[in-house]
């Protein structure tokens, strides 16, 4: 398993589930979770995947929903940094 870390400053406050919608219908995308620290607006986004997931595939599939409906027609901010790591322990 491995998990993607993207750290927001300050984190995007409008409505972002069709995000975490779009990367779950890819198979093997395991959950995402969208978390913000409420004293100073910053956040950070953790997905979870099998290991056979290709990311490219994820972020594919989020872009031709932002299409669908034109969320790309207004600029939107990006996260300040995006990491993948393993996951070597769960519980």
């Amino acid at each position: 398993m491995f998990a993607r870390i993207a750290v927001w400053e300050p984190m995007p406050d409008d409505e972002r589930q069709w995000v975490i919608d779009a990367a779950k219908t890819v198979p093997g995308v395991l959950g995402a979770y969208h978390l913000v620290d409420p004293a100073t607006g910053n956040g950070i986004s953790i997905s979870f995947f099998e290991d056979d997931v290709d990311v490219a595939q994820v972020k594919a599939a989020i872009a031709d929903k932002a299409l669908e409906f034109g969320w790309n027609d207004v600029p939107r901010p990006a996260p300040l940094s995006e990491t993948i790591y393993q996951v070597l322990r769960s519980g």
